[in-house]
Protein backbone atom coordinates (compact mmCIF):
# COMPACT_ATOMS: atom_id res chain seq x y z
CA UNK A 1 0.00 0.00 0.00
CA UNK A 2 1.24 3.31 -0.92
CA UNK A 3 0.19 4.95 2.41
CA UNK A 4 1.61 2.09 4.79
CA UNK A 5 4.68 2.30 2.40
CA UNK A 6 5.11 5.97 2.54
CA UNK A 7 4.88 5.38 7.05
CA UNK A 8 6.76 3.13 7.16
CA UNK A 9 9.42 4.88 5.26
CA UNK A 10 12.09 6.45 7.82
CA UNK A 11 10.96 10.31 8.22
CA UNK A 12 14.38 11.71 9.51
CA UNK A 13 17.87 12.59 8.51
CA UNK A 14 19.50 9.04 6.49
CA UNK A 15 22.18 7.57 9.12
CA UNK A 16 25.33 8.66 7.08
CA UNK A 17 27.68 6.05 7.61
CA UNK A 18 30.93 6.93 9.31
CA UNK A 19 32.85 4.52 7.23
CA UNK A 20 31.38 6.42 4.16
CA UNK A 21 31.91 9.66 5.77
CA UNK A 22 35.62 9.52 6.85
CA UNK A 23 35.75 7.31 3.29
CA UNK A 24 34.56 11.00 1.53
CA UNK A 25 36.72 13.08 3.60
CA UNK A 26 40.01 11.26 2.99
CA UNK A 27 39.55 11.22 -0.49
CA UNK A 28 39.15 14.78 -0.64
CA UNK A 29 42.27 15.23 0.55
CA UNK A 30 43.79 13.08 -1.40
CA UNK A 31 42.27 14.90 -4.66
CA UNK A 32 43.23 18.41 -3.00
CA UNK A 33 47.04 17.16 -2.90
CA UNK A 34 46.71 15.62 -6.69
CA UNK A 35 44.65 18.07 -8.36
CA UNK A 36 43.38 17.70 -11.70
CA UNK A 37 45.71 17.41 -14.76
CA UNK A 38 43.76 19.39 -17.34
CA UNK A 39 45.12 18.81 -21.06
CA UNK A 40 43.39 18.21 -24.55
CA UNK A 41 40.14 16.40 -24.43
CA UNK A 42 40.00 13.05 -25.74
CA UNK A 43 38.54 13.03 -29.31
CA UNK A 44 35.44 10.62 -28.25
CA UNK A 45 34.63 13.66 -26.01
CA UNK A 46 34.40 16.13 -29.24
CA UNK A 47 35.10 19.42 -27.24
CA UNK A 48 36.50 21.69 -29.26
CA UNK A 49 39.33 24.32 -27.77
CA UNK A 50 39.49 26.44 -25.19
CA UNK A 51 38.30 23.56 -23.44
CA UNK A 52 40.27 20.79 -21.60
CA UNK A 53 39.48 17.62 -20.16
CA UNK A 54 40.65 15.63 -17.09
CA UNK A 55 39.91 12.42 -14.99
CA UNK A 56 39.20 12.10 -10.95
CA UNK A 57 39.75 9.25 -9.69
CA UNK A 58 37.18 8.64 -6.62
CA UNK A 59 35.96 5.55 -4.54
CA UNK A 60 33.55 2.66 -5.65
CA UNK A 61 32.54 2.27 -1.98
CA UNK A 62 33.14 5.12 -0.32
CA UNK A 63 33.45 2.73 2.82
CA UNK A 64 36.43 1.46 0.97
CA UNK A 65 38.55 3.86 0.34
CA UNK A 66 41.24 1.88 -0.55
CA UNK A 67 39.24 -0.51 -2.68
CA UNK A 68 38.00 -0.23 -6.38
CA UNK A 69 38.94 3.03 -7.46
CA UNK A 70 36.51 4.50 -10.73
CA UNK A 71 37.40 7.73 -12.92
CA UNK A 72 34.67 10.59 -13.50
CA UNK A 73 35.52 12.68 -16.93
CA UNK A 74 35.85 16.59 -16.22
CA UNK A 75 35.77 19.29 -18.28
CA UNK A 76 36.60 22.94 -17.50
CA UNK A 77 37.30 26.08 -19.56
CA UNK A 78 38.62 28.88 -17.52
CA UNK A 79 37.61 31.76 -16.45
CA UNK A 80 37.81 34.62 -19.45
CA UNK A 81 38.27 37.78 -17.14
CA UNK A 82 36.66 39.75 -20.28
CA UNK A 83 36.01 43.64 -18.57
CA UNK A 84 38.92 42.78 -16.32
CA UNK A 85 36.17 40.70 -14.07
CA UNK A 86 37.83 39.35 -10.84
CA UNK A 87 38.19 35.61 -10.94
CA UNK A 88 35.75 34.13 -8.62
CA UNK A 89 37.03 30.17 -8.63
CA UNK A 90 35.17 27.36 -10.15
CA UNK A 91 31.40 26.92 -11.09
CA UNK A 92 30.39 23.26 -11.38
CA UNK A 93 27.48 22.31 -13.08
CA UNK A 94 25.55 19.00 -13.28
CA UNK A 95 22.23 19.69 -15.85
CA UNK A 96 20.06 16.50 -13.84
CA UNK A 97 18.46 13.49 -14.94
CA UNK A 98 20.06 11.50 -12.93
CA UNK A 99 21.92 10.44 -16.20
CA UNK A 100 23.00 13.43 -17.76
CA UNK A 101 26.75 14.20 -18.44
CA UNK A 102 27.29 17.76 -18.13
CA UNK A 103 30.70 17.62 -19.77
CA UNK A 104 29.23 20.04 -22.62
CA UNK A 105 28.96 22.52 -20.09
CA UNK A 106 32.13 24.36 -20.82
CA UNK A 107 30.79 25.41 -24.41
CA UNK A 108 28.09 27.65 -23.38
CA UNK A 109 30.85 29.98 -21.96
CA UNK A 110 30.23 32.76 -25.42
CA UNK A 111 26.36 32.27 -24.51
CA UNK A 112 24.70 35.76 -23.83
CA UNK A 113 23.51 34.45 -20.82
CA UNK A 114 26.45 33.02 -19.46
CA UNK A 115 29.05 35.42 -20.50
CA UNK A 116 30.10 37.46 -17.70
CA UNK A 117 29.16 34.75 -15.23
CA UNK A 118 32.26 32.65 -17.76
CA UNK A 119 34.38 36.00 -17.22
CA UNK A 120 34.27 35.76 -13.53
CA UNK A 121 34.33 31.71 -13.18
CA UNK A 122 35.84 28.23 -14.92
CA UNK A 123 33.19 26.76 -16.23
CA UNK A 124 33.10 22.56 -14.47
CA UNK A 125 31.31 19.98 -16.80
CA UNK A 126 31.49 16.43 -15.18
CA UNK A 127 30.35 13.50 -16.24
CA UNK A 128 28.38 11.61 -12.80
CA UNK A 129 29.27 7.95 -11.74
CA UNK A 130 27.96 5.74 -14.33
CA UNK A 131 27.38 8.38 -17.14
CA UNK A 132 29.71 8.45 -20.50
CA UNK A 133 32.86 7.44 -20.06
CA UNK A 134 32.83 7.98 -16.12
CA UNK A 135 32.41 4.12 -14.90
CA UNK A 136 29.85 3.77 -17.03
CA UNK A 137 26.66 1.35 -16.68
CA UNK A 138 24.35 -0.48 -18.62
CA UNK A 139 21.42 -2.41 -18.06
CA UNK A 140 20.85 -3.96 -21.95
CA UNK A 141 22.15 -4.04 -25.20
CA UNK A 142 21.55 -0.57 -26.97
CA UNK A 143 20.57 -2.06 -30.03
CA UNK A 144 17.50 -3.54 -28.31
CA UNK A 145 16.22 0.47 -27.52
CA UNK A 146 17.39 1.44 -30.89
CA UNK A 147 14.92 0.75 -32.97
CA UNK A 148 10.95 1.19 -34.08
CA UNK A 149 8.42 1.30 -34.44
CA UNK A 150 6.45 0.58 -30.88
CA UNK A 151 3.36 0.81 -30.28
CA UNK A 152 2.02 1.32 -27.16
CA UNK A 153 -1.76 1.48 -26.08
CA UNK A 154 -3.39 4.63 -24.34
CA UNK A 155 -5.05 2.44 -22.04
CA UNK A 156 -3.10 -0.37 -20.97
CA UNK A 157 -5.13 -3.71 -20.27
CA UNK A 158 -4.51 -6.17 -17.69
CA UNK A 159 -2.23 -8.02 -20.42
CA UNK A 160 -0.62 -5.23 -21.67
CA UNK A 161 0.47 -4.55 -17.87
CA UNK A 162 1.78 -8.33 -17.33
CA UNK A 163 4.11 -7.89 -20.57
CA UNK A 164 5.15 -4.41 -19.28
CA UNK A 165 6.35 -5.89 -15.84
CA UNK A 166 8.00 -8.89 -16.91
CA UNK A 167 9.89 -6.41 -19.12
CA UNK A 168 10.23 -4.08 -16.05
CA UNK A 169 12.20 -7.74 -14.14
CA UNK A 170 13.95 -8.44 -16.98
CA UNK A 171 15.44 -4.87 -17.07
CA UNK A 172 16.02 -5.10 -13.50
CA UNK A 173 18.05 -8.56 -13.81
CA UNK A 174 20.05 -6.93 -16.63
CA UNK A 175 21.42 -4.32 -14.50
CA UNK A 176 22.03 -6.48 -12.02
CA UNK A 177 24.02 -8.92 -14.85
CA UNK A 178 26.25 -6.15 -15.94
CA UNK A 179 26.68 -3.85 -13.22
CA UNK A 180 27.42 -6.93 -10.81
CA UNK A 181 28.47 -5.68 -7.29
CA UNK A 182 29.15 -2.38 -8.32
CA UNK A 183 24.93 -1.80 -9.10
CA UNK A 184 24.60 -0.65 -4.95
CA UNK A 185 26.98 2.49 -5.08
CA UNK A 186 25.14 4.06 -7.65
CA UNK A 187 23.43 6.37 -5.62
CA UNK A 188 23.05 10.52 -4.71
CA UNK A 189 25.00 10.09 -1.46
CA UNK A 190 27.76 8.77 -3.74
CA UNK A 191 26.79 11.33 -6.04
CA UNK A 192 27.25 14.05 -3.44
CA UNK A 193 30.67 12.53 -2.18
CA UNK A 194 31.82 12.57 -5.78
CA UNK A 195 31.24 16.38 -5.83
CA UNK A 196 33.02 17.03 -2.88
CA UNK A 197 35.92 15.31 -4.07
CA UNK A 198 35.85 17.01 -7.31
CA UNK A 199 35.85 20.50 -5.13
CA UNK A 200 38.89 19.67 -3.69
CA UNK A 201 40.71 18.52 -6.42
CA UNK A 202 39.92 22.16 -7.91
CA UNK A 203 41.11 23.04 -5.56
CA UNK A 204 38.05 25.05 -3.96
CA UNK A 205 37.40 25.25 -0.34
CA UNK A 206 33.95 25.91 -0.94
CA UNK A 207 31.81 24.71 -3.62
CA UNK A 208 29.45 27.22 -6.34
CA UNK A 209 27.48 24.90 -7.94
CA UNK A 210 24.55 24.97 -10.56
CA UNK A 211 22.28 22.13 -10.74
CA UNK A 212 19.30 21.87 -13.08
CA UNK A 213 16.12 19.10 -12.13
CA UNK A 214 17.85 16.49 -10.72
CA UNK A 215 20.83 18.49 -10.38
CA UNK A 216 18.70 20.46 -7.65
CA UNK A 217 18.34 17.31 -5.32
CA UNK A 218 22.26 16.16 -5.52
CA UNK A 219 22.99 19.99 -4.39
CA UNK A 220 20.33 19.69 -1.58
CA UNK A 221 22.05 16.69 -0.54
CA UNK A 222 25.75 18.27 -0.62
CA UNK A 223 24.22 21.43 1.36
CA UNK A 224 23.09 18.49 3.94
CA UNK A 225 26.20 16.86 4.02
CA UNK A 226 28.75 19.76 3.87
CA UNK A 227 26.98 23.23 4.09
CA UNK A 228 30.23 24.52 5.11
CA UNK A 229 31.79 23.58 1.92
CA UNK A 230 28.71 25.45 0.51
CA UNK A 231 29.92 29.12 -1.13
CA UNK A 232 26.77 29.74 -3.75
CA UNK A 233 24.19 27.55 -5.51
CA UNK A 234 21.84 28.16 -7.87
CA UNK A 235 18.86 25.26 -8.12
CA UNK A 236 16.91 25.36 -10.85
CA UNK A 237 13.84 23.40 -11.29
CA UNK A 238 13.82 21.90 -8.12
CA UNK A 239 13.07 18.24 -7.26
CA UNK A 240 11.12 18.13 -3.99
CA UNK A 241 13.47 17.02 -1.50
CA UNK A 242 10.86 15.64 0.80
CA UNK A 243 12.08 12.20 2.21
CA UNK A 244 8.77 10.73 1.94
CA UNK A 245 8.40 12.00 -1.50
CA UNK A 246 12.00 10.44 -2.78
CA UNK A 247 11.32 8.85 -5.33
CA UNK A 248 7.59 7.11 -6.01
CA UNK A 249 5.61 9.97 -4.74
CA UNK A 250 7.59 12.98 -6.77
CA UNK A 251 6.60 10.48 -9.84
CA UNK A 252 2.94 10.21 -9.09
CA UNK A 253 3.24 14.29 -8.47
CA UNK A 254 4.71 14.84 -12.29
CA UNK A 255 1.16 13.49 -14.05
CA UNK A 256 -1.22 16.62 -13.39
CA UNK A 257 1.52 18.60 -14.30
CA UNK A 258 2.25 16.93 -17.38
CA UNK A 259 -1.34 16.79 -18.57
CA UNK A 260 -1.76 21.03 -17.71
CA UNK A 261 1.62 21.34 -20.32
CA UNK A 262 -0.33 18.76 -22.66
CA UNK A 263 -3.58 21.25 -22.20
CA UNK A 264 -1.02 24.34 -22.68
CA UNK A 265 0.34 22.75 -26.27
CA UNK A 266 -3.00 22.08 -27.29
CA UNK A 267 -4.27 25.80 -26.12
CA UNK A 268 -1.40 27.65 -28.42
CA UNK A 269 -1.68 25.37 -31.41
CA UNK A 270 -5.73 25.99 -30.90
CA UNK A 271 -5.06 30.03 -31.03
CA UNK A 272 -3.06 29.52 -34.34
CA UNK A 273 -5.16 27.32 -35.97
CA UNK A 274 -4.82 29.69 -38.87
CA UNK A 275 -1.28 28.54 -39.31
CA UNK A 276 -1.96 24.58 -38.62
CA UNK A 277 -5.63 23.74 -38.92
CA UNK A 278 -5.29 21.23 -36.14
CA UNK A 279 -8.40 23.03 -34.27
CA UNK A 280 -9.63 26.04 -32.93
CA UNK A 281 -10.28 24.91 -29.00
CA UNK A 282 -7.82 22.29 -27.36
CA UNK A 283 -10.22 19.40 -27.70
CA UNK A 284 -10.15 19.92 -31.29
CA UNK A 285 -6.65 19.55 -31.74
CA UNK A 286 -6.26 16.93 -29.27
CA UNK A 287 -8.96 14.85 -31.64
CA UNK A 288 -5.83 15.85 -34.18
CA UNK A 289 -3.60 14.06 -32.52
CA UNK A 290 -5.56 11.15 -31.95
CA UNK A 291 -6.45 10.62 -35.42
CA UNK A 292 -2.26 10.36 -35.99
CA UNK A 293 -2.34 8.50 -33.59
CA UNK A 294 -4.64 5.72 -34.94
CA UNK A 295 -2.92 6.69 -38.45
CA UNK A 296 0.36 5.12 -36.91
CA UNK A 297 -0.81 2.16 -35.04
CA UNK A 298 -2.33 1.06 -38.10
CA UNK A 299 1.04 2.08 -40.53
CA UNK A 300 4.02 3.60 -38.73
CA UNK A 301 5.19 6.51 -40.14
CA UNK A 302 8.18 6.30 -41.97
CA UNK A 303 8.27 2.64 -41.45
CA UNK A 304 9.19 3.49 -37.59
CA UNK A 305 7.23 5.32 -35.80
CA UNK A 306 4.35 3.83 -33.83
CA UNK A 307 2.49 5.14 -30.91
CA UNK A 308 5.23 4.78 -28.61
CA UNK A 309 7.35 7.41 -30.90
CA UNK A 310 4.85 9.55 -31.52
CA UNK A 311 4.34 9.77 -27.75
CA UNK A 312 7.90 10.05 -26.50
CA UNK A 313 7.82 12.95 -29.38
CA UNK A 314 5.39 15.05 -27.90
CA UNK A 315 5.80 14.37 -24.26
CA UNK A 316 8.82 17.01 -24.77
CA UNK A 317 5.89 19.24 -25.35
CA UNK A 318 5.61 19.27 -21.34
CA UNK A 319 9.57 20.53 -21.07
CA UNK A 320 10.20 23.20 -23.55
CA UNK A 321 7.66 25.45 -25.23
CA UNK A 322 10.28 25.83 -28.25
CA UNK A 323 9.38 22.44 -29.51
CA UNK A 324 5.78 23.60 -30.13
CA UNK A 325 5.66 25.23 -33.70
CA UNK A 326 7.87 21.85 -35.29
CA UNK A 327 5.50 19.35 -33.29
CA UNK A 328 2.14 21.19 -34.20
CA UNK A 329 3.47 21.47 -37.91
CA UNK A 330 4.28 17.70 -38.02
CA UNK A 331 0.71 16.90 -36.78
CA UNK A 332 -0.07 19.26 -39.46
CA UNK A 333 1.94 17.87 -41.95
CA UNK A 334 0.74 14.27 -41.28
CA UNK A 335 -2.74 15.08 -41.60
CA UNK A 336 -1.59 16.41 -45.07
CA UNK A 337 -0.44 13.39 -46.41
CA UNK A 338 3.13 14.38 -45.80
CA UNK A 339 4.96 11.72 -42.53
CA UNK A 340 7.98 13.13 -42.98
CA UNK A 341 8.31 15.75 -40.84
CA UNK A 342 7.25 13.55 -38.20
CA UNK A 343 9.11 11.14 -39.01
CA UNK A 344 12.19 13.45 -38.42
CA UNK A 345 11.04 14.41 -35.18
CA UNK A 346 10.68 10.93 -33.39
CA UNK A 347 12.36 8.25 -35.23
CA UNK A 348 15.07 7.02 -33.17
CA UNK A 349 18.55 7.70 -33.71
CA UNK A 350 20.30 4.54 -33.97
CA UNK A 351 23.34 6.74 -33.18
CA UNK A 352 22.23 7.87 -30.07
CA UNK A 353 21.70 4.63 -28.90
CA UNK A 354 24.12 4.15 -26.75
CA UNK A 355 23.66 7.04 -24.62
CA UNK A 356 19.91 6.75 -24.08
CA UNK A 357 20.48 3.46 -23.17
CA UNK A 358 23.55 4.42 -20.51
CA UNK A 359 20.94 8.06 -19.61
CA UNK A 360 17.99 5.20 -18.61
CA UNK A 361 20.53 2.61 -17.29
CA UNK A 362 22.26 5.31 -14.65
CA UNK A 363 18.46 7.03 -13.86
CA UNK A 364 16.86 3.64 -13.16
CA UNK A 365 19.75 2.85 -10.32
CA UNK A 366 20.18 5.83 -8.58
CA UNK A 367 16.64 5.98 -7.92
CA UNK A 368 15.97 2.42 -7.07
CA UNK A 369 19.02 2.31 -4.88
CA UNK A 370 18.31 6.07 -3.37
CA UNK A 371 14.91 4.81 -1.02
CA UNK A 372 12.51 2.07 -0.84
CA UNK A 373 9.40 1.65 -3.91
CA UNK A 374 6.32 -0.32 -3.78
CA UNK A 375 7.10 -4.17 -4.12
CA UNK A 376 3.96 -5.12 -4.85
CA UNK A 377 1.96 -4.62 -8.11
CA UNK A 378 -1.74 -3.57 -6.76
CA UNK A 379 0.18 -0.33 -5.04
CA UNK A 380 1.50 0.45 -8.57
CA UNK A 381 -1.66 -0.22 -10.46
CA UNK A 382 -4.03 0.87 -7.74
CA UNK A 383 -2.21 4.47 -7.74
CA UNK A 384 -1.45 4.97 -11.34
CA UNK A 385 -5.37 3.66 -13.25
CA UNK A 386 -5.86 6.56 -10.17
CA UNK A 387 -4.22 9.22 -11.87
CA UNK A 388 -5.07 7.82 -15.64
CA UNK A 389 -8.20 8.78 -15.02
CA UNK A 390 -7.65 12.69 -14.99
CA UNK A 391 -4.41 12.75 -16.18
CA UNK A 392 -3.83 10.23 -18.99
CA UNK A 393 -1.10 11.68 -20.64
CA UNK A 394 2.29 11.02 -19.18
CA UNK A 395 0.87 8.50 -16.00
CA UNK A 396 1.60 4.94 -17.52
CA UNK A 397 4.58 5.47 -19.46
CA UNK A 398 6.13 7.58 -16.54
CA UNK A 399 5.04 4.55 -14.37
CA UNK A 400 6.78 1.79 -16.81
CA UNK A 401 9.90 3.62 -17.10
CA UNK A 402 9.97 3.20 -13.40
CA UNK A 403 8.57 -0.11 -12.67
CA UNK A 404 12.36 -1.95 -13.10
CA UNK A 405 12.23 -0.65 -9.12
CA UNK A 406 9.12 -2.57 -7.58
CA UNK A 407 11.92 -5.81 -8.14
CA UNK A 408 14.93 -4.25 -8.36
CA UNK A 409 17.83 -6.64 -6.71
CA UNK A 410 19.39 -4.37 -4.78
CA UNK A 411 18.11 -5.30 -0.96
CA UNK A 412 19.99 -2.56 0.94
CA UNK A 413 18.48 0.72 -0.33
CA UNK A 414 19.14 4.09 1.16
CA UNK A 415 17.17 5.90 3.04
CA UNK A 416 16.99 9.53 1.72
CA UNK A 417 18.84 12.35 3.47
CA UNK A 418 16.27 15.11 5.21
CA UNK A 419 17.62 17.97 3.52
CA UNK A 420 17.61 21.01 5.21
CA UNK A 421 17.82 18.67 8.68
CA UNK A 422 22.01 19.47 9.52
CA UNK A 423 22.90 16.13 9.21
CA UNK A 424 26.31 15.88 10.65
CA UNK A 425 29.22 14.58 9.00
CA UNK A 426 31.94 12.49 10.36
CA UNK A 427 30.96 13.28 14.39
CA UNK A 428 31.65 17.39 13.16
CA UNK A 429 28.30 19.71 13.52
CA UNK A 430 27.27 21.27 10.64
CA UNK A 431 27.85 24.74 9.95
CA UNK A 432 25.37 27.22 8.75
CA UNK A 433 24.28 27.08 5.20
CA UNK A 434 24.81 30.11 2.87
CA UNK A 435 22.69 32.03 0.89
CA UNK A 436 21.25 30.08 -2.04
CA UNK A 437 18.86 30.94 -5.05
CA UNK A 438 15.97 28.70 -6.51
CA UNK A 439 14.79 29.31 -9.27
CA UNK A 440 11.62 27.60 -10.71
CA UNK A 441 8.62 28.01 -13.43
CA UNK A 442 5.52 27.72 -12.05
CA UNK A 443 3.72 25.23 -14.04
CA UNK A 444 6.75 22.71 -14.69
CA UNK A 445 5.68 19.69 -14.89
CA UNK A 446 8.83 17.39 -14.44
CA UNK A 447 9.60 19.14 -11.30
CA UNK A 448 6.22 20.81 -10.35
CA UNK A 449 6.38 24.27 -8.54
CA UNK A 450 5.59 22.70 -4.87
CA UNK A 451 8.72 21.12 -4.82
CA UNK A 452 10.11 24.75 -4.85
CA UNK A 453 8.16 25.40 -2.34
CA UNK A 454 9.20 22.66 -0.29
CA UNK A 455 12.86 22.87 -0.49
CA UNK A 456 13.17 27.38 0.12
CA UNK A 457 11.07 26.18 3.33
CA UNK A 458 13.52 23.31 4.38
CA UNK A 459 16.73 25.44 3.15
CA UNK A 460 15.81 28.08 5.39
CA UNK A 461 15.23 31.77 5.40
CA UNK A 462 18.64 32.45 3.15
CA UNK A 463 17.14 30.71 0.29
CA UNK A 464 15.68 32.94 -1.74
CA UNK A 465 12.82 31.74 -4.78
CA UNK A 466 12.60 33.47 -8.55
CA UNK A 467 9.38 32.17 -9.99
CA UNK A 468 8.56 32.52 -13.61
CA UNK A 469 4.82 33.11 -13.55
CA UNK A 470 2.42 31.28 -15.97
CA UNK A 471 5.36 29.65 -17.86
CA UNK A 472 6.00 25.68 -17.49
CA UNK A 473 9.35 24.75 -19.60
CA UNK A 474 11.54 22.90 -17.77
CA UNK A 475 15.22 24.59 -16.67
CA UNK A 476 14.36 28.05 -16.38
CA UNK A 477 17.62 29.86 -16.31
CA UNK A 478 19.90 29.90 -19.64
CA UNK A 479 18.97 32.31 -22.26
CA UNK A 480 15.06 31.78 -21.77
CA UNK A 481 13.89 34.63 -20.01
CA UNK A 482 16.26 37.60 -19.07
CA UNK A 483 14.25 38.70 -15.92
CA UNK A 484 15.76 34.83 -14.50
CA UNK A 485 18.89 35.37 -16.04
CA UNK A 486 19.75 38.47 -14.33
CA UNK A 487 18.52 37.47 -11.33
CA UNK A 488 21.33 34.25 -11.22
CA UNK A 489 23.95 36.71 -12.72
CA UNK A 490 23.53 38.99 -10.10
CA UNK A 491 23.55 35.97 -7.62
CA UNK A 492 26.22 34.47 -8.83
CA UNK A 493 28.58 37.53 -9.01
CA UNK A 494 27.60 39.32 -6.12
CA UNK A 495 26.46 36.65 -3.06
CA UNK A 496 23.09 39.06 -3.51
CA UNK A 497 19.65 38.27 -4.28
CA UNK A 498 16.98 40.61 -5.32
CA UNK A 499 14.66 39.41 -2.03
CA UNK A 500 13.01 36.15 -0.07
CA UNK A 501 10.54 35.70 -3.02
CA UNK A 502 10.56 37.61 -6.37
CA UNK A 503 8.69 37.09 -9.65
CA UNK A 504 9.31 36.74 -13.25
CA UNK A 505 6.77 37.65 -16.02
CA UNK A 506 6.99 34.61 -18.62
CA UNK A 507 9.06 34.29 -21.28
CA UNK A 508 7.53 35.23 -24.68
CA UNK A 509 5.80 32.05 -26.35
CA UNK A 510 6.96 31.02 -29.62
CA UNK A 511 5.54 32.34 -32.70
CA UNK A 512 3.92 29.93 -35.15
CA UNK A 513 5.08 27.78 -37.55
CA UNK A 514 9.03 29.69 -37.64
CA UNK A 515 11.22 28.78 -34.45
CA UNK A 516 13.59 31.48 -32.85
CA UNK A 517 17.35 30.98 -32.66
CA UNK A 518 17.14 29.52 -29.18
CA UNK A 519 14.62 27.43 -30.36
CA UNK A 520 16.70 26.06 -33.11
CA UNK A 521 19.82 25.58 -30.86
CA UNK A 522 17.80 23.36 -28.37
CA UNK A 523 17.01 21.01 -31.55
CA UNK A 524 18.51 17.89 -31.47
CA UNK A 525 19.09 17.61 -27.71
CA UNK A 526 19.78 14.57 -25.86
CA UNK A 527 16.82 15.00 -23.26
CA UNK A 528 17.46 11.75 -20.68
CA UNK A 529 14.41 10.97 -18.31
CA UNK A 530 14.06 13.58 -15.86
CA UNK A 531 12.46 13.70 -12.48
Amino acid sequence: MLAAAAAAAPAGAAPVPDAAAAGAALAARRAATAGLGFRACPAVEELPDPVRCATLSVPLDYARPDGPQISLTVSRVAAGRAGGAARQGALVHNPGGPGASGMYFPLLAEAPAWRRIAAAYDLIGYAPRGVGRSAPLSCQDPAARAGGPTQVPAHPSAADKERRRAAARAYARGCAERAGAALPHYTTLNNARDLHVLRAALGERRLTFAGASYGTYLGSVYAALYPGHVRRMVLDSAVNPAPDRVWYRNNLDQAPGFERRWHDFRAWAARHHAAYGLGSTPAAVQASYERVREAVARTPAGGSIGTGELHAAYLETAYRDEVWPERAAALAAFLRGDSEPLAGQAAPDPAAASEAENATAVYTAVLCNDADWPEDWQTWDRDHTGLARTAPFETWSNAFLNLPCASWPVRARQRPVAVGGAVAVGGSPAARLPRTLIVAAERDAATPYAGALELQRRLGAEAALVTEKGSGSHGVFGGRNDCVDRHVERYLLTGDTAGWRVTCAPHPEPAPVSLDDRAARARGAVLPPVV
